[in-house]
């Protein structure tokens, strides 16, 4: 690859603000020392990190976002149960 764009990316990763945060977590981890997972001599951090990406060799722990989706439903079961008050008819 010569060249590395975003269009590169976004073919792996559909959203722009979740390819930022992919890349910038990942330049986090190859700054405190993780190894590279493609080669790319001579690039700034950036650059291979967004490499990394297109070569689809950085994925998306799904399991954070089920968890943040459940706590959500949750949130949102709870504050419909407070909007429509049951009441209870004695006869």
């Amino acid at each position: 690859m010569a060249r590395i764009t975003i269009e590169d990316c976004l073919e792996k990763i559909p959203s722009r603000f979740q390819l930022v945060h992919m890349a910038a977590k990942r330049v986090r981890q190859i700054r405190e020392g993780s190894e590279y997972l493609v080669s790319s001599p001579k690039n700034e951090d950036i650059v291979v990190a967004l490499r990394e990406i297109a070569a689809d060799r950085v994925r998306i722990k799904t399991a954070e976002i089920e968890v943040e989706t459940e706590e959500l439903n949750e949130t949102q079961e709870a504050s419909e149960a407070l909007e429509t008050p049951e009441t209870e008819v004695t006869a």
